[in-house]
Protein backbone atom coordinates (compact mmCIF):
# COMPACT_ATOMS: atom_id res chain seq x y z
CA UNK A 1 0.00 0.00 0.00
CA UNK A 2 2.85 2.39 1.17
CA UNK A 3 4.57 1.89 -2.56
CA UNK A 4 1.17 2.17 -4.31
CA UNK A 5 0.46 5.68 -2.18
CA UNK A 6 2.83 9.02 -2.78
CA UNK A 7 0.95 10.35 0.57
CA UNK A 8 1.61 7.25 2.50
CA UNK A 9 5.13 7.07 0.53
CA UNK A 10 5.98 10.28 1.50
CA UNK A 11 5.25 9.94 4.92
CA UNK A 12 6.92 6.46 5.33
CA UNK A 13 10.32 8.30 3.85
CA UNK A 14 10.48 11.34 5.34
CA UNK A 15 12.16 10.34 9.15
CA UNK A 16 12.46 13.58 10.49
CA UNK A 17 10.83 15.37 13.67
CA UNK A 18 7.37 14.95 12.94
CA UNK A 19 4.71 17.08 10.72
CA UNK A 20 2.21 19.08 11.65
CA UNK A 21 -0.07 21.21 9.02
CA UNK A 22 -2.49 24.22 10.63
CA UNK A 23 -5.47 25.32 8.35
CA UNK A 24 -6.01 28.71 9.14
CA UNK A 25 -3.64 31.53 10.40
CA UNK A 26 -6.16 33.10 13.06
CA UNK A 27 -5.68 33.24 16.72
CA UNK A 28 -6.33 29.83 17.42
CA UNK A 29 -4.27 28.41 14.46
CA UNK A 30 -1.48 30.30 15.54
CA UNK A 31 -1.59 29.74 19.18
CA UNK A 32 -2.09 26.02 17.91
CA UNK A 33 1.14 26.59 15.69
CA UNK A 34 3.11 27.73 18.59
CA UNK A 35 2.29 25.01 20.85
CA UNK A 36 3.24 22.49 18.61
CA UNK A 37 6.22 23.93 17.66
CA UNK A 38 7.02 23.86 21.43
CA UNK A 39 6.08 19.86 21.62
CA UNK A 40 8.73 19.44 18.76
CA UNK A 41 6.59 19.43 15.81
CA UNK A 42 7.61 20.81 12.23
CA UNK A 43 4.74 23.33 12.02
CA UNK A 44 3.32 24.48 8.63
CA UNK A 45 0.30 27.12 8.81
CA UNK A 46 -1.74 27.86 5.80
CA UNK A 47 -4.25 30.51 5.56
CA UNK A 48 -5.97 32.01 2.10
CA UNK A 49 -5.56 35.16 3.44
CA UNK A 50 -2.26 37.57 2.82
CA UNK A 51 -1.57 38.47 6.78
CA UNK A 52 -1.85 36.64 9.79
CA UNK A 53 -5.14 36.78 12.11
CA UNK A 54 -7.77 35.55 10.51
CA UNK A 55 -10.96 37.66 11.87
CA UNK A 56 -8.57 39.73 13.72
CA UNK A 57 -6.70 40.62 10.72
CA UNK A 58 -6.62 44.25 9.88
CA UNK A 59 -6.98 46.57 6.51
CA UNK A 60 -5.41 49.81 5.39
CA UNK A 61 -6.98 52.39 3.45
CA UNK A 62 -6.18 55.86 3.31
CA UNK A 63 -3.80 56.11 6.20
CA UNK A 64 -6.91 54.35 8.62
CA UNK A 65 -5.92 50.94 10.02
CA UNK A 66 -9.42 49.41 10.36
CA UNK A 67 -8.95 46.23 12.84
CA UNK A 68 -11.85 43.82 11.29
CA UNK A 69 -12.48 41.48 14.48
CA UNK A 70 -12.00 41.71 18.15
CA UNK A 71 -11.03 44.68 19.66
CA UNK A 72 -10.68 43.49 23.79
CA UNK A 73 -8.11 41.75 25.76
CA UNK A 74 -9.95 39.99 29.02
CA UNK A 75 -7.49 37.62 30.05
CA UNK A 76 -3.81 38.36 29.29
CA UNK A 77 -2.57 35.28 31.42
CA UNK A 78 -3.78 32.94 28.99
CA UNK A 79 -1.70 34.54 26.19
CA UNK A 80 1.25 35.07 28.97
CA UNK A 81 0.89 31.05 29.60
CA UNK A 82 0.82 30.65 25.96
CA UNK A 83 4.36 32.95 25.26
CA UNK A 84 5.71 31.28 28.72
CA UNK A 85 5.33 27.51 27.23
CA UNK A 86 7.23 28.82 24.26
CA UNK A 87 10.42 29.62 26.10
CA UNK A 88 9.17 33.15 25.37
CA UNK A 89 7.56 36.66 27.17
CA UNK A 90 4.63 38.07 25.67
CA UNK A 91 5.11 41.70 27.21
CA UNK A 92 8.62 41.88 25.16
CA UNK A 93 6.19 41.48 22.09
CA UNK A 94 3.14 42.86 22.58
CA UNK A 95 2.53 46.31 24.45
CA UNK A 96 -0.85 45.68 26.16
CA UNK A 97 -2.74 48.54 27.60
CA UNK A 98 -5.40 48.74 30.39
CA UNK A 99 -8.43 50.41 29.74
CA UNK A 100 -10.17 52.52 32.47
CA UNK A 101 -13.03 53.00 32.28
CA UNK A 102 -13.99 49.79 30.16
CA UNK A 103 -16.93 50.77 28.39
CA UNK A 104 -19.72 52.89 28.68
CA UNK A 105 -23.34 51.98 27.83
CA UNK A 106 -26.10 54.48 26.52
CA UNK A 107 -29.30 53.99 25.96
CA UNK A 108 -31.78 56.79 23.95
CA UNK A 109 -33.41 58.46 27.23
CA UNK A 110 -29.73 59.85 27.42
CA UNK A 111 -28.90 57.58 30.62
CA UNK A 112 -25.43 56.34 30.74
CA UNK A 113 -23.47 53.10 32.50
CA UNK A 114 -19.78 53.59 32.54
CA UNK A 115 -18.08 50.21 33.17
CA UNK A 116 -15.02 49.71 35.19
CA UNK A 117 -12.57 47.68 37.18
CA UNK A 118 -13.01 49.53 40.69
CA UNK A 119 -15.48 47.78 42.72
CA UNK A 120 -16.65 51.06 44.72
CA UNK A 121 -17.34 52.43 41.31
CA UNK A 122 -19.44 50.24 39.96
CA UNK A 123 -21.44 50.38 42.80
CA UNK A 124 -21.88 53.88 42.54
CA UNK A 125 -22.64 53.35 38.95
CA UNK A 126 -25.06 50.90 40.17
CA UNK A 127 -26.70 52.91 42.68
CA UNK A 128 -27.19 56.00 40.71
CA UNK A 129 -29.02 54.68 37.67
CA UNK A 130 -30.77 51.86 41.10
CA UNK A 131 -30.09 52.53 44.35
CA UNK A 132 -32.16 49.31 45.43
CA UNK A 133 -30.30 46.90 42.69
CA UNK A 134 -26.70 47.50 44.63
CA UNK A 135 -27.32 44.21 46.85
CA UNK A 136 -28.06 42.53 43.94
CA UNK A 137 -25.13 43.67 42.17
CA UNK A 138 -22.58 42.19 44.82
CA UNK A 139 -24.83 38.71 44.62
CA UNK A 140 -24.03 39.03 40.95
CA UNK A 141 -20.45 39.14 41.28
CA UNK A 142 -20.44 36.23 43.52
CA UNK A 143 -22.42 33.96 40.92
CA UNK A 144 -19.99 35.69 38.27
CA UNK A 145 -16.87 34.25 40.48
CA UNK A 146 -18.47 30.55 41.07
CA UNK A 147 -18.89 30.59 37.06
CA UNK A 148 -16.02 31.39 36.11
CA UNK A 149 -14.15 28.92 38.21
CA UNK A 150 -16.09 25.96 37.06
CA UNK A 151 -16.65 27.54 33.24
CA UNK A 152 -13.46 28.97 32.58
CA UNK A 153 -10.40 27.58 34.82
CA UNK A 154 -11.94 23.94 35.14
CA UNK A 155 -14.38 22.99 31.77
CA UNK A 156 -12.82 25.67 29.86
CA UNK A 157 -9.06 24.78 29.82
CA UNK A 158 -9.10 20.82 30.00
CA UNK A 159 -10.54 18.82 27.59
CA UNK A 160 -14.12 17.72 26.78
CA UNK A 161 -14.64 14.97 23.98
CA UNK A 162 -15.75 12.26 27.11
CA UNK A 163 -19.10 11.51 27.52
CA UNK A 164 -18.22 10.56 31.07
CA UNK A 165 -16.36 13.98 31.63
CA UNK A 166 -19.73 15.72 31.08
CA UNK A 167 -21.78 13.18 33.18
CA UNK A 168 -19.39 13.76 36.29
CA UNK A 169 -19.43 17.82 35.84
CA UNK A 170 -23.63 17.85 35.47
CA UNK A 171 -24.20 18.01 39.60
CA UNK A 172 -21.81 21.00 39.39
CA UNK A 173 -24.18 22.21 35.62
CA UNK A 174 -27.16 22.17 37.92
CA UNK A 175 -25.64 23.48 41.30
CA UNK A 176 -25.32 26.36 39.56
CA UNK A 177 -28.38 26.80 37.43
CA UNK A 178 -26.61 26.46 33.77
CA UNK A 179 -30.25 25.96 32.46
CA UNK A 180 -31.17 29.48 33.23
CA UNK A 181 -30.28 31.88 30.87
CA UNK A 182 -28.04 35.16 31.31
CA UNK A 183 -30.73 37.33 31.35
CA UNK A 184 -33.30 35.49 33.27
CA UNK A 185 -30.29 35.35 35.95
CA UNK A 186 -29.75 39.11 35.43
CA UNK A 187 -33.01 39.98 35.73
CA UNK A 188 -33.61 37.92 39.10
CA UNK A 189 -30.63 39.92 40.60
CA UNK A 190 -31.31 43.31 38.82
CA UNK A 191 -34.87 45.30 38.91
CA UNK A 192 -33.94 48.09 36.59
CA UNK A 193 -34.05 46.90 33.13
CA UNK A 194 -30.86 49.12 31.68
CA UNK A 195 -29.17 47.29 34.34
CA UNK A 196 -30.52 43.86 33.17
CA UNK A 197 -29.35 44.77 29.53
CA UNK A 198 -25.83 45.94 30.85
CA UNK A 199 -25.05 42.66 32.98
CA UNK A 200 -26.28 40.15 30.32
CA UNK A 201 -25.18 41.76 26.73
CA UNK A 202 -22.20 40.23 27.03
CA UNK A 203 -22.47 36.58 25.29
CA UNK A 204 -23.51 38.89 21.85
CA UNK A 205 -19.63 39.55 21.48
CA UNK A 206 -19.20 35.75 21.41
CA UNK A 207 -22.14 34.88 19.16
CA UNK A 208 -25.06 33.99 21.66
CA UNK A 209 -28.55 34.74 22.25
CA UNK A 210 -28.80 36.18 26.13
CA UNK A 211 -32.04 35.10 26.26
CA UNK A 212 -31.15 32.00 25.33
CA UNK A 213 -27.59 30.80 26.14
CA UNK A 214 -26.48 29.27 29.49
CA UNK A 215 -26.03 31.69 33.15
CA UNK A 216 -22.75 30.58 32.83
CA UNK A 217 -21.31 33.44 30.39
CA UNK A 218 -22.02 35.53 33.86
CA UNK A 219 -18.42 34.67 34.25
CA UNK A 220 -17.77 37.39 31.87
CA UNK A 221 -18.57 40.15 34.69
CA UNK A 222 -15.64 38.41 37.10
CA UNK A 223 -12.68 38.06 33.81
CA UNK A 224 -13.90 42.18 33.32
CA UNK A 225 -13.32 42.70 37.47
CA UNK A 226 -10.32 40.14 38.17
CA UNK A 227 -8.13 41.19 34.87
CA UNK A 228 -9.52 44.16 33.56
CA UNK A 229 -10.04 45.08 29.67
CA UNK A 230 -7.34 45.72 27.67
CA UNK A 231 -6.26 46.78 24.14
CA UNK A 232 -3.42 46.02 22.11
CA UNK A 233 -1.25 48.30 20.41
CA UNK A 234 -1.28 47.97 16.63
CA UNK A 235 -4.41 46.33 17.49
CA UNK A 236 -4.98 42.77 17.78
CA UNK A 237 -3.60 42.32 13.83
CA UNK A 238 -0.08 42.90 16.57
CA UNK A 239 -0.69 39.98 18.63
CA UNK A 240 -0.89 38.28 15.40
CA UNK A 241 1.88 39.04 14.19
CA UNK A 242 4.07 38.59 17.15
CA UNK A 243 2.34 35.09 17.06
CA UNK A 244 3.39 34.19 13.49
CA UNK A 245 7.36 35.51 14.83
CA UNK A 246 7.23 33.11 17.54
CA UNK A 247 5.96 30.21 15.01
CA UNK A 248 8.71 31.21 12.55
CA UNK A 249 11.52 31.47 15.54
CA UNK A 250 10.48 28.10 15.91
CA UNK A 251 11.48 26.80 12.62
CA UNK A 252 7.58 26.91 11.43
CA UNK A 253 6.65 28.17 8.01
CA UNK A 254 3.89 30.44 6.96
CA UNK A 255 2.05 30.19 3.78
CA UNK A 256 -0.52 33.33 3.06
CA UNK A 257 -2.98 32.99 -0.25
CA UNK A 258 -2.88 29.35 0.35
CA UNK A 259 -6.43 27.76 0.63
CA UNK A 260 -7.03 24.01 1.63
CA UNK A 261 -9.45 22.19 -0.22
CA UNK A 262 -9.85 18.97 1.10
CA UNK A 263 -8.50 16.89 4.24
CA UNK A 264 -6.41 13.91 3.25
CA UNK A 265 -7.28 10.42 4.76
CA UNK A 266 -5.62 7.06 4.80
CA UNK A 267 -6.35 3.76 6.73
CA UNK A 268 -8.35 5.80 8.70
CA UNK A 269 -6.03 8.72 10.09
CA UNK A 270 -5.66 11.86 8.56
CA UNK A 271 -2.40 11.71 6.46
CA UNK A 272 -2.08 15.44 5.35
CA UNK A 273 -4.18 18.11 2.91
CA UNK A 274 -4.70 19.44 -0.78
CA UNK A 275 -4.95 22.95 -1.60
CA UNK A 276 -7.04 24.35 -3.62
CA UNK A 277 -3.61 24.46 -6.53
CA UNK A 278 -3.82 21.09 -6.19
CA UNK A 279 -0.90 21.12 -3.91
CA UNK A 280 -0.49 18.03 -1.13
CA UNK A 281 1.05 18.85 2.00
CA UNK A 282 1.66 15.39 3.99
CA UNK A 283 1.61 15.71 7.75
CA UNK A 284 1.27 13.65 10.79
CA UNK A 285 -1.13 15.49 12.51
CA UNK A 286 -3.67 18.13 11.02
CA UNK A 287 -5.84 21.07 13.10
CA UNK A 288 -8.16 22.51 11.44
CA UNK A 289 -8.46 26.25 12.85
CA UNK A 290 -11.12 26.73 10.29
CA UNK A 291 -14.65 26.45 11.14
CA UNK A 292 -15.96 23.63 12.60
CA UNK A 293 -18.31 23.75 10.36
CA UNK A 294 -16.21 24.18 7.33
CA UNK A 295 -14.05 21.69 8.27
CA UNK A 296 -16.94 18.85 8.57
CA UNK A 297 -18.91 19.78 5.66
CA UNK A 298 -16.09 21.14 3.24
CA UNK A 299 -12.70 19.75 4.00
CA UNK A 300 -14.17 16.20 5.20
CA UNK A 301 -16.49 15.83 2.42
CA UNK A 302 -15.12 12.56 0.67
CA UNK A 303 -15.52 10.88 4.13
CA UNK A 304 -18.10 9.32 5.62
CA UNK A 305 -19.13 11.09 9.09
CA UNK A 306 -20.76 9.98 11.61
CA UNK A 307 -21.55 12.76 14.18
CA UNK A 308 -20.40 15.85 12.44
CA UNK A 309 -23.18 14.70 9.35
CA UNK A 310 -24.57 17.82 6.65
CA UNK A 311 -28.15 17.07 8.31
CA UNK A 312 -26.36 17.59 12.02
CA UNK A 313 -24.80 20.89 10.91
CA UNK A 314 -27.66 21.82 9.51
CA UNK A 315 -30.16 21.57 12.62
CA UNK A 316 -27.30 23.16 14.39
CA UNK A 317 -28.08 27.02 15.86
CA UNK A 318 -25.51 29.21 14.38
CA UNK A 319 -24.32 32.28 16.11
CA UNK A 320 -25.95 35.93 14.51
CA UNK A 321 -24.41 37.34 11.53
CA UNK A 322 -22.62 41.01 11.83
CA UNK A 323 -23.04 44.25 10.10
CA UNK A 324 -19.75 46.46 10.46
CA UNK A 325 -19.26 49.83 9.14
CA UNK A 326 -15.45 50.75 8.95
CA UNK A 327 -14.82 53.81 8.78
CA UNK A 328 -12.01 57.07 9.19
CA UNK A 329 -12.99 60.96 9.83
CA UNK A 330 -10.65 63.86 9.43
CA UNK A 331 -10.29 66.91 11.91
CA UNK A 332 -11.91 65.16 14.52
CA UNK A 333 -9.28 64.38 17.23
CA UNK A 334 -10.60 67.01 19.31
CA UNK A 335 -14.17 66.31 18.90
CA UNK A 336 -16.50 64.66 20.25
CA UNK A 337 -14.75 64.29 23.68
CA UNK A 338 -17.31 62.23 25.47
CA UNK A 339 -16.75 59.62 23.07
CA UNK A 340 -14.24 56.88 24.49
CA UNK A 341 -12.71 53.75 23.07
CA UNK A 342 -15.34 51.71 23.51
CA UNK A 343 -19.56 52.18 23.38
CA UNK A 344 -22.40 50.01 23.44
CA UNK A 345 -25.58 52.28 21.96
CA UNK A 346 -28.55 50.78 22.88
CA UNK A 347 -31.22 51.46 20.52
CA UNK A 348 -35.02 51.50 22.02
CA UNK A 349 -35.62 47.69 22.09
CA UNK A 350 -33.33 45.07 23.94
CA UNK A 351 -35.34 41.80 23.94
CA UNK A 352 -37.57 42.08 21.33
CA UNK A 353 -34.48 43.25 19.30
CA UNK A 354 -32.66 40.03 19.79
CA UNK A 355 -35.79 38.40 19.06
CA UNK A 356 -35.66 39.62 15.89
CA UNK A 357 -31.78 38.77 15.01
CA UNK A 358 -31.65 35.21 16.35
CA UNK A 359 -35.32 33.92 15.66
CA UNK A 360 -37.12 35.74 13.40
CA UNK A 361 -34.05 36.38 11.24
CA UNK A 362 -35.36 39.74 10.14
CA UNK A 363 -33.46 42.95 10.02
CA UNK A 364 -35.24 45.20 12.07
CA UNK A 365 -35.86 49.24 11.70
CA UNK A 366 -33.97 49.94 14.93
CA UNK A 367 -30.33 48.71 16.02
CA UNK A 368 -27.97 48.40 18.84
CA UNK A 369 -24.62 49.22 17.91
CA UNK A 370 -20.92 48.96 19.43
CA UNK A 371 -18.60 51.36 18.57
CA UNK A 372 -15.13 50.95 18.81
CA UNK A 373 -12.81 53.93 18.25
CA UNK A 374 -8.97 53.03 18.88
CA UNK A 375 -7.53 56.54 17.98
CA UNK A 376 -8.16 57.80 21.24
CA UNK A 377 -5.87 55.01 22.73
CA UNK A 378 -3.85 54.15 19.75
CA UNK A 379 -3.28 57.42 17.37
CA UNK A 380 -1.12 55.71 14.63
CA UNK A 381 -4.39 53.86 14.04
CA UNK A 382 -5.11 57.08 11.68
CA UNK A 383 -3.83 60.40 9.94
CA UNK A 384 -2.86 63.05 12.23
CA UNK A 385 -6.17 64.85 13.44
CA UNK A 386 -8.08 62.32 12.15
CA UNK A 387 -9.92 59.08 13.69
CA UNK A 388 -10.62 55.54 12.67
CA UNK A 389 -13.80 53.99 14.05
CA UNK A 390 -15.93 50.46 13.69
CA UNK A 391 -19.73 50.37 14.14
CA UNK A 392 -20.73 46.77 14.79
CA UNK A 393 -24.34 45.77 14.50
CA UNK A 394 -25.73 42.29 15.17
CA UNK A 395 -27.88 41.31 12.08
CA UNK A 396 -29.48 37.50 11.07
CA UNK A 397 -27.29 35.37 9.55
CA UNK A 398 -27.79 33.80 6.08
CA UNK A 399 -29.67 30.61 7.06
CA UNK A 400 -33.11 31.87 8.22
CA UNK A 401 -36.01 31.32 5.66
CA UNK A 402 -36.09 34.84 3.94
CA UNK A 403 -32.71 36.00 4.79
CA UNK A 404 -31.69 39.20 4.30
CA UNK A 405 -30.30 40.72 0.50
CA UNK A 406 -27.11 42.07 1.58
CA UNK A 407 -26.33 43.13 -1.93
CA UNK A 408 -29.44 45.14 -2.18
CA UNK A 409 -28.94 46.12 1.73
CA UNK A 410 -26.13 46.45 2.63
CA UNK A 411 -25.86 50.52 1.65
CA UNK A 412 -29.45 51.75 2.93
CA UNK A 413 -28.56 50.02 5.67
CA UNK A 414 -25.25 51.60 6.05
CA UNK A 415 -27.15 55.21 5.89
CA UNK A 416 -29.13 54.16 8.62
CA UNK A 417 -25.95 53.10 11.26
CA UNK A 418 -24.67 56.61 9.93
CA UNK A 419 -27.69 58.09 10.88
CA UNK A 420 -28.14 56.41 14.27
CA UNK A 421 -24.45 57.25 15.03
CA UNK A 422 -24.94 61.01 14.29
CA UNK A 423 -28.08 61.54 16.73
CA UNK A 424 -27.34 59.39 19.39
CA UNK A 425 -23.01 59.85 19.50
CA UNK A 426 -21.46 61.78 16.68
CA UNK A 427 -23.09 64.58 15.61
CA UNK A 428 -22.38 66.07 12.27
CA UNK A 429 -20.12 62.78 11.33
CA UNK A 430 -21.24 62.95 7.48
CA UNK A 431 -18.75 66.55 7.42
CA UNK A 432 -15.87 64.50 7.99
CA UNK A 433 -16.17 61.44 6.64
CA UNK A 434 -13.10 60.26 4.74
CA UNK A 435 -13.02 56.25 3.99
CA UNK A 436 -15.67 53.67 4.52
CA UNK A 437 -15.53 50.08 4.54
CA UNK A 438 -18.66 47.49 4.68
CA UNK A 439 -18.42 44.22 6.02
CA UNK A 440 -21.89 41.81 5.97
CA UNK A 441 -22.92 38.68 6.80
CA UNK A 442 -22.02 37.43 2.91
CA UNK A 443 -18.25 39.39 3.26
CA UNK A 444 -18.09 36.38 6.68
CA UNK A 445 -18.97 33.45 4.39
CA UNK A 446 -16.81 34.94 1.60
CA UNK A 447 -13.74 35.80 3.39
CA UNK A 448 -13.58 33.27 6.40
CA UNK A 449 -15.61 30.63 4.94
CA UNK A 450 -17.84 30.93 7.92
CA UNK A 451 -21.30 29.01 7.63
CA UNK A 452 -24.08 31.21 7.13
CA UNK A 453 -21.95 34.16 7.16
CA UNK A 454 -22.01 33.72 10.95
CA UNK A 455 -19.81 35.76 12.63
CA UNK A 456 -19.35 33.40 15.49
CA UNK A 457 -19.41 29.98 14.39
CA UNK A 458 -22.38 27.31 16.53
CA UNK A 459 -24.15 29.33 18.87
CA UNK A 460 -23.02 28.79 22.88
CA UNK A 461 -26.32 27.73 23.89
CA UNK A 462 -25.94 24.96 27.02
CA UNK A 463 -26.64 22.09 24.37
CA UNK A 464 -24.08 23.47 21.79
CA UNK A 465 -21.26 23.60 24.63
CA UNK A 466 -18.52 21.79 26.14
CA UNK A 467 -19.22 17.83 25.16
CA UNK A 468 -21.79 18.84 23.15
CA UNK A 469 -19.75 21.29 20.68
CA UNK A 470 -17.23 19.84 18.35
CA UNK A 471 -14.36 18.43 19.75
CA UNK A 472 -10.53 19.73 19.79
CA UNK A 473 -9.92 15.87 18.90
CA UNK A 474 -11.87 14.93 16.07
CA UNK A 475 -14.28 12.24 16.72
CA UNK A 476 -14.76 11.32 12.69
CA UNK A 477 -10.76 10.66 12.10
CA UNK A 478 -7.94 9.79 13.67
CA UNK A 479 -5.00 12.85 13.97
CA UNK A 480 -7.21 15.77 13.12
CA UNK A 481 -7.89 17.75 15.68
CA UNK A 482 -9.99 21.16 15.88
CA UNK A 483 -8.96 24.93 17.70
CA UNK A 484 -10.73 27.99 17.65
CA UNK A 485 -14.05 29.85 17.77
CA UNK A 486 -16.40 26.71 16.56
CA UNK A 487 -14.88 23.91 18.96
CA UNK A 488 -14.62 23.56 22.89
CA UNK A 489 -14.54 26.15 25.24
CA UNK A 490 -15.68 28.35 22.08
CA UNK A 491 -15.55 31.74 20.75
CA UNK A 492 -13.60 35.04 21.77
CA UNK A 493 -10.01 35.43 22.42
CA UNK A 494 -9.88 34.06 25.72
CA UNK A 495 -11.85 30.98 24.35
CA UNK A 496 -9.65 29.96 21.04
CA UNK A 497 -6.15 30.62 23.15
CA UNK A 498 -8.12 28.43 25.51
CA UNK A 499 -8.83 25.73 22.71
CA UNK A 500 -4.56 25.71 21.63
CA UNK A 501 -4.16 24.74 25.50
CA UNK A 502 -6.39 22.13 25.36
CA UNK A 503 -5.30 20.71 21.95
CA UNK A 504 -1.55 20.53 23.45
CA UNK A 505 -2.86 18.11 26.19
CA UNK A 506 -4.35 15.85 23.68
CA UNK A 507 -1.07 15.65 20.72
CA UNK A 508 1.26 14.08 21.88
CA UNK A 509 4.63 15.00 22.15
CA UNK A 510 6.53 14.75 18.67
CA UNK A 511 9.08 12.31 20.43
CA UNK A 512 6.27 9.99 20.86
CA UNK A 513 4.84 10.27 17.00
CA UNK A 514 8.50 9.95 16.15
Amino acid sequence: MTRDDPILAGLASDTRRPKAVVIGAGLGGLAAAMRLGAKGYRVSVLDRLDSPGGRGSAIWQGGHRFDLGPTIVTVPQVFRELWQACGRDFDRDVDLKAMEPFYEIRWPDGSVFTASQDTDAMRAEVARLSPGDVAGYDAFLRDSEARYEFGFEDLGRRPMHKLADLIKVLPRFAWLRADRSVARHAALRFRDPRLQMAFSFHPLFIGGDPFHVTSMYTLVSHLEKEFGVHYAIGGVAAIAKAMAGVVADQGGTLRYDAEVDEILIRDGRTRGVRLTTGEILTADVVVSNADSGHTYDRLLRSHKRRRWTTSRLKRSRWSMGLFVWYFGTKGTRDAWPEVGHHTILNGPRYRDLVKDIFIKGSLSEDMSLYVHRPSVTDPTVAPDGGDTFYALSPVPHLGHSNPVNWEREAEPYRRKVQAFLEEQLLPGLGEHLTESLVFTPETFRDRYLSPLGSGFSIEPRILQSAWFRPHNVSEEVSGLYLVGAGTHPGAGLPGVISSAEVLAKLVPDAAVVS
